[in-house]
């Protein structure tokens, strides 16, 4: 197997059944893995921010880092290896309140906030997920059968 690292503020999507994206240090960042099990097409974004108005130039430049930019991104890029939205299984991760015990930037909840938003609007459904809290997380997506597994900052792995 290739472990492919998606790293902060990146995607990656592929249709190799090798392949496993995998991406780490989910802290108020948030991964979002997508697959279609049909053409066996999946992809991993790990996002940082919700909106990409906070930084016009730096969506230009790297969508991958904004939930409003990078989500749609993550589709699309899907969908030119023959994916199609309603078949994708869509599971997410992160969204934890590290680093702010006072819970005054609300980075992780906001991040939440609009991935929800965006899959609303979207009539995107999710799948699974392991979010807020206050630990950081590990993200994978296994190509060849779409297994999605989390791992806590305790070391617990599980299948999402």
């Amino acid at each position: 197997m290739a472990e492919c690292i998606v790293g902060i503020s990146d995607l990656k999507v592929s249709n190799n059944q090798e392949d496993v994206l995998i991406t780490y240090a989910l802290g108020s960042c948030i991964g979002v893995a997508v697959y279609d099990p049909q053409v066996r097409v999946g992809g991993l974004l790990h996002f940082m921010l919700p909106d990409s108005n906070l930084d016009v130039d730096k969506a230009k430049a790297n969508p991958a880092m904004f939930a409003d930019t990078g989500i749609p991104l993550l589709f699309k890029s899907c969908y030119r290896f023959g994916a199609e939205k309603h078949r994708m299984v869509v599971k997410v991760a992160g969204g934890a309140s590290i680093l702010d015990d006072t819970n005054f930037f609300r980075i992780g909840q906001k991040n939440l906030t609009a991935l929800r938003r965006i899959f609303w609007k979207n009539n995107i459904l999710i799948d699974g997920e392991d979010t807020g809290m206050n630990h950081n997380r590990t993200l994978s997506l296994r190509i060849a059968d779409g297994v999605v597994k989390v791992r806590g900052s305790n070391n617990f792995t599980r299948k999402l």
